[in-house]
């Protein structure tokens, strides 16, 4: 009678080692994919902030964070808030979504602030608007008693609710460069590589539309003119056909155009001319992927699309100081 054949020994180790590779090969992939959502993507152009105070500080990010970002310094300084409030609203927004305006979220949390619908934050709709997200943040901000002398994350989690309230805190860093540069305190320390080559977005048009989104129709008219009637909101209609403050000079094909911005004395108290100058400029460098911005000059420098990285070069412009023409207005230039 034959003896039965031995079991066969399992071998647990080589399972292990199979899902170990497997597992090693997943977070890999994961990790690419995350690169790639959080830099937009291999030959992506990029934008750069640096400290002005020459310590070395910087921060890089993608257009569709410059632009967000843009959106909420913007709008705070339309309303008259400071730049603590600003780099406030940029470090709880870096926390909440990435500087990424999602469609998704905790529940029902949405956009920029991923603020909820059901406790009162607006609409759907009204939320996915960044300049309006952004607006109801600064409103809710400014209830907060002596917000600009608490800590930063102390602040932000009186207007979020969150609950992870010291989140914000490390993005205070970037927050506040970013800061800096978008309210147009630290000249010429925004840039953008910018696409030369990209699809024109609406032109000269689509520029003037987006600075009344984001600074309110005061941005796109003279001293004491109006644009539409007083509350109005903005329409593309409206701003299109905004006075002489924004002049429009097409360019030669569809869609390009040079629109030149008119800088007067900014809404947040203490700011001048020449910040306020460099508020829209940083602006403009923010936008210039979503507009299609070939070039913006102020106060005798000029950013071009695809050249040195994007960086700020000196030109030869006259009357560069403070009261020189240079210094009286922006000019934006986009593409064909």
């Amino acid at each position: 009678m034959s003896e039965p054949s031995p079991t066969p020994v399992r071998r647990p180790r080589r399972r292990f080692l199979r899902f170990g590779g497997a597992l090693v090969v997943l977070l890999a992939l994961a990790g690419y994919l995350a690169v790639q959502y959080l830099t937009g993507g291999t030959g992506a152009p990029r934008c750069s902030v640096v400290s002005g105070k020459g310590d070395g500080a910087s921060y890089e990010f993608s257009p569709e964070q410059a632009v967000n970002a843009a959106t909420i310094s913007a709008v705070g300084t339309s309303r008259g808030m400071p730049e603590r409030a600003v780099a406030i609203a940029l470090a709880t927004a870096l926390q909440e979504s990435g500087l990424r305006n999602i469609r998704h979220g905790d529940r029902d949390s949405l956009g920029l602030f991923q603020q909820r619908p059901s406790q009162g934050w607006g609409t759907p709709r009204q939320i996915m608007d960044p300049a309006y997200a952004s607006g109801i943040f600064y409103e809710h901000l400014a209830k907060v008693p002596g917000y600009s002398r608490l800590p930063l994350t102390v602040a932000a989690q009186r207007v979020q609710r969150s609950g992870f309230p010291q989140a914000y805190a490390k993005h205070e860093p970037d927050a506040t460069l970013l800061a800096a540069a978008l309210t147009g305190r630290a000249a010429a320390t925004l840039t953008c590589q910018g696409r030369p080559d990209a699809t024109p977005a609406g032109g000269a048009d689509a520029v003037r539309s987006a600075l009344a989104r984001d600074f309110g129709r005061d941005v796109l008219q003279e001293a004491g003119a109006t644009v539409g009637a007083a509350g109005d909101s903005p329409s593309p209609e409206a701003t299109a056909s905004a006075g002489a403050a924004v002049s429009a000079s097409p360019s030669p094909g569809s869609g390009g155009g040079t629109v030149t911005v008119p800088v007067r004395e900014g809404a947040t108290s203490g700011t001048g001319t020449l910040r306020r100058g460099w508020e829209l400029a940083h602006w403009a460098v923010a936008n210039s992927s979503a507009l299609h911005i070939e070039r913006v000059s102020y106060a005798g420098r000029e950013w071009t699309a695809g050249r040195s990285e994007g960086s700020w070069h000196t030109t030869d412009a006259k009357g560069a100081s403070p009261t020189g023409k240079a210094a009286s207005e922006v000019r934006i230039v986009t593409g064909q």
